[in-house]
């Protein structure tokens, strides 16, 4: 049993293609945002250690990231997923702004 748990443990990265077009860079920055947080702390800290960038500019960044077709092509449940939460806060931030409820 241990040695099914081994195999299922190692980086989902390494299974993933590498996809012409996705910088080393934007390939680590979609590696990343697989990972969940327990802590909403810790991903910033994460993200000033690992890409020596701010949470804004790789927030920016990733924005940027999820709307190209080669990052659709390299993970495409990541990225839809993505895709979905980005719009989700767009809709609560035009209703806040126009006072309906959601």
């Amino acid at each position: 049993m241990d040695s099914a748990n081994a195999s299922s443990s190692e980086p989902a990265e390494a299974a993933m293609p590498v996809v012409a077009g996705l910088s080393d860079r934007d390939g680590q920055i979609l590696a990343f945002e697989r990972h969940w947080w327990k802590y909403a702390g810790a991903k910033e800290q994460a993200i000033r250690d690992q890409f020596q960038m701010s949470a804004t500019r790789y927030y920016q960044v990733l924005n940027a990231l999820i709307d190209r077709p080669e990052a659709l092509a390299h993970d495409p449940l990541l990225v839809k997923r993505l895709r979905r939460l980005r719009a989700a806060r767009q809709r609560a931030r035009s209703a806040r702004r126009l006072g309906i409820e959601v």
